[in-house]
């Protein structure tokens, strides 16, 4: 932690409330406990059809606000050049408006740019967005660059400045990178970061200025060129952990676009995945947080992140609904609604509803009711209200003049959160005979923590305006943090193991001057420890061990490879420049009829596709699931430009007389000898879920998406290898085996 640059806040209480900003003390409506309210996906089906690319924050004024990428908001609508919407309790929802008209766009868009994927923070007092611009008047054609915004408000109006905070990157002669999907983090030092980039070009991280609007230095890159894009970074146990989207947003019903997750010491990186693979690499880095999972969301990605009252953290993300996939027509713009899930912190890992995928039944709410009582302050101290009439609520700041006292909390673990506007020490005081004790010095720049005989200091940095403030007291550990947007990125932060401890019923005291807004109490959520269920394979049914001269006979060769032997114990196929993706269909296949019931498919192979260059683009080799050559599924170790990665890529109908989608989800990095596995269930109504998992070694297993085949259809199991016939490359498969697959309850989800 820097022991720099101490918290001098300016003395503006005249000014802020001359300028009347909108904070609430009233608690909004919403769960307290599990079986509270409840929510339904896709959250934004209230006022938009599709609300891709969202990004959040909780304003000052007490409302959770997000924003989200220029798209019609309905089904033949107009465009709009991106939206806010605004929620008190994540199940009741406001349509604020679009971000930019024609009065505040960016002078330096031109006519038909599109202004894409924002991002919100609060930094030193002000509202600031950085948002994609796609072609800009400083040179000519589709040059991708990062614009910055501010507002006083978080509706807005919002003021671009007159130049891109990162301009247009590219190798020259008008060829430009992909300089878009920008998101912010603030670090413990007060250092502010802005993170951005995507395919072509590859996700960086830059140090950008004290208010968030140039850039300080030069970039570094956290992210492969050809595997990431809609990197986003928080700050979980002193860790910083790089959250970013692969695969196709937007390609209809075969849209995989999938979320992975990296760690590191550093907000510069590298980012390394559960396994220790950067994110950086030729061979990519990941661990899965949400992948579809086979109901009807499709292409979970582009994530922010937000935390309930509760303490536990939350995934807003888009989605695809696999039966509606199109806006308007197929192929034009995909239908990406808003999403939301809890995440689970599993091993400390990330992952949503503890690696279940995104829901589509009812769910518990986010929390944001209080453990304290509607009326929070002890009305013995005579709290002063300083109200800001631009709350449309009527809302109102506790002034505190001295000492002020809450309503008792009660006994037992906590999560304390609340604004802060001061610029002298605050101090406070939790529980019974003051048993937990917090030290706001804006003056020192010290945060203090101290309970149960152990203490802890943080050096706060320079900020300015409004402050969030956090305790939570959990299982015998106590945390305290201040941050200046609440977005996982504490400014300080202290930690306090205190082994069994636990809070007597008591008021939370405040002693100092300043204004305390959004204030809330609530029991700290409780998460899952253990990953759900996977399939697990049973009773073998078929094996071919490819022994002899040939296949075993009960297998049909589709376009047979004249080149293919059995020869050593292992099926060799040299790979050729073929491919059943799209109409031509000239790859050969190696099918069989799949069994009845539930099933796993696993096959042993190798493929050395080397790393880091693009000479052996697409060549790949693996298993496939086909019902016709328009009609299919397949799970392959590939080389895509510089990647190397297990990809289970989907062909299906784009719609009633549109022709073909062709789109894949990314499961995880490939290896010279790879172990592929297929899981096949059958639900209810008739749909076919197949689930694809990943094994350098044949013994862990990484379980990745699903895709779903319609009900009265017959698709076989395979093997396939092609893509290109460079370097005379020759995928040999070792083994093959069908077994029983055993599905423990929550394995699969509900039709």
């Amino acid at each position: 932690m820097s022991t720099t640059h101490p918290l001098r806040l300016r003395r503006w209480f005249a000014v802020a409330l001359a300028a009347c900003l909108a904070l609430t003390l009233v608690t909004p409506a919403g769960s307290a406990e599990p079986g509270g309210a409840t929510y339904t996906n896709d959250i934004s089906a209230p006022y938009a059809d599709t609300y891709a690319d969202p990004a959040v924050i909780q304003g000052k004024d007490g409302w959770w606000y997000t924003y989200a990428t220029a798209d019609p908001l309905r089904s033949g609508g107009p465009s709009v050049v991106g939206h806010i919407s605004r929620t008190r309790d994540w199940v009741n929802w406001e349509y604020v408006g679009p971000i930019f008209t024609a009065a505040n766009r960016p002078s330096y868009a031109t006519a038909n740019a599109g202004l894409w994927a924002p991002d919100v923070r609060y930094i030193q007092g002000r509202y600031v967005m950085y948002f994609t611009v796609t072609d800009t008047t400083l040179n000519p054609g589709g040059d991708y660059a990062i614009g910055v915004a501010t507002a006083d408000d978080p509706k807005g109006p919002w003021t671009p400045t007159d130049e891109p905070i990162i301009a247009p990157r590219g190798p020259g002669n008008g060829d430009w990178f992909n300089t878009i999907d920008p998101s912010g983090f603030t670090d413990t030092d007060g250092n502010q970061y802005l993170y951005w980039g995507g395919y072509y070009g590859g996700t960086h991280v830059t140090r950008v200025s004290a208010d968030g609007l140039s850039v300080v230095g030069e970039p570094t890159q956290v992210g492969h060129w050809d595997r990431y894009e809609g990197s986003y970074v928080v700050e979980h146990d002193g860790w910083y952990y790089m959250f970013a989207s692969s695969a196709n947003c937007c390609a209809g019903p075969s849209t995989g676009y999938s979320v992975f997750s990296g760690r590191s010491k550093s907000p510069m990186g590298p980012f390394l995945d559960k396994e220790g693979r950067d994110m950086n690499a030729s061979v990519t880095g990941g661990t899965l947080v949400v992948t579809q999972n086979g109901n009807k969301w499709i292409g979970a990605g582009h994530n922010a992140m937000f935390t309930d009252a509760a303490g536990r953290d939350w995934l807003l993300y888009h989605a695809i609904d696999k039966n509606k996939p199109w806006l308007n027509q197929p192929h034009g713009i995909n239908r990406r609604p808003m999403l939301m899930d809890p995440i689970d912190w599993i091993d400390g890992w990330p992952v949503v509803n503890a690696g279940s995928g995104p829901s589509a039944t009812p769910m518990p709410a986010p929390v944001t009711q209080s453990l304290l009582s509607a009326t929070p302050w002890d009305p013995a101290d005579g709290i002063e209200r300083a109200t800001r009439v631009s709350d449309p609520q009527g809302g109102d700041s506790a002034r505190i003049k001295g000492t002020s006292n809450t309503s008792n909390l009660p006994a037992g673990d906590f999560r304390l959160r609340f604004d802060l506007l001061s610029d002298e020490p605050m101090n406070i005081f939790i529980g019974k005979n003051n048993q937990v004790k917090l030290f706001v010095d804006p003056v020192a720049g010290t945060l203090e923590a101290k309970a149960g005989g152990a203490s802890g200091t943080d050096t706060l940095p320079t900020m300015q305006g409004w402050t969030s403030v956090i305790v939570e007291l959990d299982n015998g550990r106590l945390t305290a943090s201040v941050s200046m947007e609440d977005l996982a990125d504490p400014a300080a932060v202290v930690r306090l193991d205190l082994g069994r401890y636990s809070l007597n019923e008591g008021p939370v005291r405040f002693i100092g001057q300043g204004l305390v807004d959004n204030l809330t109490a609530a029991r700290p959520a409780v998460e899952a420890t253990r990953l759900a269920p996977q399939p697990l394979a049973g009773q073998v049914l078929f094996t071919d061990q490819f022994n002899g001269t040939d296949v075993d006979p009960s297998w049909t060769w589709v376009r047979p490879q004249t080149d293919t032997r059995v020869t050593g114990g292992n099926l060799v196929w040299p790979l050729k420049a073929v491919d059943v993706v799209g109409t031509a269909n000239t790859g050969a296949l190696l099918m069989r009829n799949a069994p009845t019931g539930d099933w796993i498919a696993t096959v042993k192979f190798t493929l050395d596709l080397g790393s880091g260059t693009n000479n052996r683009n697409f060549q790949q080799a693996g298993l496939i699931v086909r019902n016709t050559d328009d009609d299919f599924a397949r799970l392959g170790s590939v080389s895509i430009w510089g990647t190397r990665t297990v990809e289970w890529g989907r062909e299906t109908s784009a719609g009633p007389g549109a022709g073909l989608s062709w789109g894949g989800a990314i499961v995880g990095p490939s290896n010279p000898t790879m172990y592929l596995r297929i899981a096949h269930h059958q639900q209810s109504n008739g749909d076919h879920l197949y689930r694809a998992a990943i094994s350098h070694d044949g013994v862990t297993w990484t379980w990745g998406a699903t895709w779903t085949f319609a009900a009265g259809t017959t698709p076989q199991i395979g093997l396939y290898a092609g893509g290109g016939s460079q370097f005379n490359t020759a995928a040999t498969f070792d083994w093959f085996t069908l077994t029983t697959a055993n599905s423990a309850p929550g394995t699969w989800p509900q039709p």
